[in-house]
């Protein structure tokens, strides 16, 4: 049973910068309703999302205050009415969370809660969520990515690059990534990916034509679309598609390109994904982790009470190099 009432949490009280994150240690240990889990939160995974939701500058505003967090990873304390996927004692990581993830104790709907395998450490099941349901969702929902088709990851070192490296080369595709510095192109490399460039060289997207002989890319997972989307159009190949996942501002494109290969670009936004979708993906990914293709690689992993200087770093900090965890 649990022990104790209150527990430690990020609370944002306002829209703003990182400093909205403050660390509260009065907040009431919330309790499990029907189909709801009540987890002991061991890691919580930082997403670029979070970030924007914070600054207050995303689609969809919270209402204030509230914790932020998804992605969870840790042991189940106890469970609500009608749950049956999973009892107290079980490692989990989760894929959505009610009371928010920032936090030492979290409550999730348990269609949003699964088993994490003994072989992967609650860091790496922090990392899962987000990037690893949103590659899937851009490789195989939207971009409907077939065997033998060669994929771009544009930006494949972070923790959604490195999730679309490891389920592209799973699903049989030919699989090119950039990265920003040296050792991003080594973790592109180790995780997936045949070749690795780095997108910080002038020319690289010429180098990138030649390894596919001038043919071009079919699919592109566009991590920084507001740089790169002009470039992505006039590298794809007949019929080709681009998922956008990332951007952070506008930018000019020719429509002409799209015509002059009928390609498509498509928005990705896991909140859209049906509970069918989800049980999909899940299926896939507890596969790749039962395998051993699935390994989430952790980069910055920081306290929670640093949960500010985490959503500095995410952004601000040039090359990813893995995914960013707090830990409790």
């Amino acid at each position: 049973m649990l022990r104790t009432t209150y527990l430690r949490a990020i609370r944002v009280s306002e829209f703003g910068a990182p400093s909205v994150l403050r660390l509260c240690s009065d907040v009431t240990v919330p309790q499990p309703g029907h189909r709801q889990v009540l987890i002991r939160v061991h890691a919580c995974g930082v997403n670029p999302v979070e970030t924007y939701i914070r600054a207050g500058t995303y689609a969809r505003k919270p209402p204030l205050p509230y914790t932020p967090g998804t992605d969870v990873a840790g042991v189940v304390e106890s469970v609500g009415e009608g749950v049956t996927a999973v009892k107290a004692g079980d490692r989990v990581f989760t894929t959505a969370t009610e009371s928010g993830g920032y936090a030492e104790y979290t409550v999730a709907a348990d269609e949003r809660v699964h088993k994490l395998p003994d072989a992967l450490h609650f860091s790496q099941g922090a990392a899962i969520g987000i990037p690893y349901f949103t590659a899937y969702r851009a490789l195989v929902h939207k971009a409907h990515a077939k065997a033998g088709e060669t994929v771009l990851i544009h930006g494949a070192s972070g923790g959604v690059g490195v999730a679309a490296c490891q389920l592209s080369r799973a699903l049989g595709l030919k699989v090119l990534g950039t990265a920003g510095t040296p050792e991003g192109m080594k973790m592109v490399l180790n995780n997936g990916a045949h070749l690795a460039f780095n997108h910080r060289e002038e020319g690289y997207t010429d180098k990138i034509m030649e390894a596919t002989e001038g043919r071009g890319i079919d699919v592109i997972v566009e991590m920084l679309s507001n740089v790169n989307l002009s470039k992505d159009l006039q590298m794809l190949a007949f019929g080709g598609r681009v998922t956008i996942i990332g951007c952070r501002g506008s930018i000019e494109i020719n429509p002409r390109d799209t015509m002059a290969k009928e390609s498509s670009i498509m928005g990705v936004a896991l909140f859209f994904a049906t509970p069918e979708e989800n049980k999909e993906c899940a299926a896939l990914l507890y596969a790749g982790m039962e395998a051993g293709w699935l390994r989430p690689v952790v980069g910055s992993q920081y306290p929670l009470d640093k949960a500010a200087q985490a959503h500095h770093d995410i952004i601000e900090c040039p090359g990813a190099a893995g995914k960013t965890v707090l830990t409790m």
